[in-house]
């Protein structure tokens, strides 16, 4: 008897160990509170930031409208996204996962207390996807300002923030088809930027230039408020790309360090073109300098070094100078606030160097296994390719479509006018 004991003790201590239940989930309480933190300052971004940056860029008889619809878009597309929003952006699909996330997180239908999402609330990243949602469609205003009637603007936003944003973000983000086929964008080079920035060129095309413009001079009428609104912006996209790590890590200091720098090095760019070309530089360029190197750093904040943001940096102040004197002068094409020779210029160009950039050789995190600089560059010009088509394209058929049910654009006297008296029944200034 003792023998076989000394045996089965032999034989027990000899076998492997049994291989041990995955554990589940842990809620990690320093990633949490830095998203919540990351969650405000995406809001603070739009809320008063966007806000503020593009009421002032436009005439005072328009700025309320701008403030108004900023405003308004955070409401609707907080109510959509409850709704069904999330779900289409980062719901499982079922069969149709690679394309669209399916309707079973309607009204955040499962998500409670104590529901996680890797180590953090689920609640908490939805509350923070949420930003993203809202700041998107209210960078497309910028390429129809002073001119589109509000019950217009409202239904073109909801029904592009549901066909348009919510699908990209399910394809780059939610475990569709261009996360699958392996492309880089940290924090929304294409999901945000480029799909924004196409939005707002189509807008700008359909919907026809401002009475006036270009013969008529239009500048901001407060840049005060622009530069405040783009100080605004500048804290605020610290959240935008840290955030993205989704965790209180080297990752989200990294994204930090090389948010700041593409910032930074964007306005100098911009500002030393300007000043190069036109003799003087301006305060309204080195802001816009400065929101062009951000979104351009954007996609790339997650892989790339010090070495790659200030290349990214640079390359943005001078590609987006230049691409908005020329869409203004050369091809007379109105996109009021520029959106899309900053931003979506901005997110082409960023998605594009991020391929180059996140080479471990140049300070970045490297590639996936068995990738290379000229397949990263191929999958990065599929996803460009991919959201630009689609964003157009959708933009198009919602602009004819809300034009057809309400109409887009207030006829030439309320233009004329001014949108705060003849849609607000208010001034911005009471001098």
């Amino acid at each position: 008897m003792t023998a076989l004991i000394r045996l089965l003790l032999v034989l027990a201590l000899a076998a492997p160990p049994l291989a041990m239940a995955a554990e589940p989930p842990q809620l990690d309480p320093a990633n949490t509170a830095w998203m919540i933190t990351a969650s405000v300052l995406v809001l603070f971004m739009t809320l008063p930031g966007l806000a503020l940056f593009y009421a002032g860029l436009v005439r005072a008889k328009n700025v309320l409208s701008v403030l108004m619809q900023c405003f308004a878009i955070t409401c609707i597309v907080t109510l959509a996204w409850v709704a069904v929003g999330y779900s289409i952006a980062f719901g499982d699909g079922g069969g149709a996962n690679a394309w669209f996330g399916g309707f079973a997180k309607s009204f955040l239908g499962g998500i409670e207390v104590k529901t996680l999402k890797g180590s953090i609330p689920e609640t908490v990243f939805a509350m923070f996807q949420l930003t993203f949602a809202i700041i998107t469609p209210a960078l497309v205003i910028g390429g129809y300002a002073e001119r589109v009637r509000f019950s217009g603007m409202l239904l073109f936003s909801l029904l592009w923030l549901l066909l348009v944003y919510c699908p990209v973000a399910h394809w780059v983000w939610g475990d569709g088809w261009l996360q699958k086929l392996g492309v880089m964008d940290f924090a929304g080079g294409l999901v945000v930027h480029l799909n924004a920035g196409m939005a707002s060129l189509v807008a700008a095309l359909v919907l026809g230039r401002r009475r006036g413009f270009p013969e008529t001079p239009m500048p901001p009428h407060n840049l005060t408020m622009t530069v405040a609104g783009a100080s605004m912006l500048w804290v605020g996209w610290f959240g935008f790309n840290a955030g993205s790590a989704l965790a209180a890590d080297g990752a989200a200091g990294m994204a930090m360090l090389v948010t700041h720098i593409g910032a930074a090095t964007g306005a100098f760019a911009w500002m030393v073109c300007e000043w190069l070309r036109f003799g003087k530089p301006s305060v309204l360029g080195i802001v816009t300098g400065m929101v062009a190197g951000l979104g351009t750093i954007t996609p790339a904040s997650g892989f790339v070094g010090p070495l790659g943001a200030l290349a990214i940096g640079g390359a943005a102040g001078v590609a987006c100078f230049f691409a908005t004197n020329y869409m203004k002068r050369a091809l007379g094409v109105d996109d009021s606030l520029d959106v899309f020779p900053v931003h979506g210029v901005g997110g082409i160009l960023g998605t594009l160097l991020t391929g180059v950039f996140a080479a471990s050789a140049l300070g970045g995190v490297g590639y996936a296994e068995g990738a290379t600089m000229g397949s990263q560059l191929l999958v990065q010009m599929a996803g460009i390719a991919a959201v630009g088509l689609w964003s157009g394209a959708v933009t198009y058929g919602l602009l004819k479509l809300s034009n057809a049910l309400i109409g887009m654009r207030v006829d030439a006297d309320d233009e004329t006018q001014g949108l705060d008296t003849v849609l607000h029944n208010e001034t911005g200034y009471n001098l």
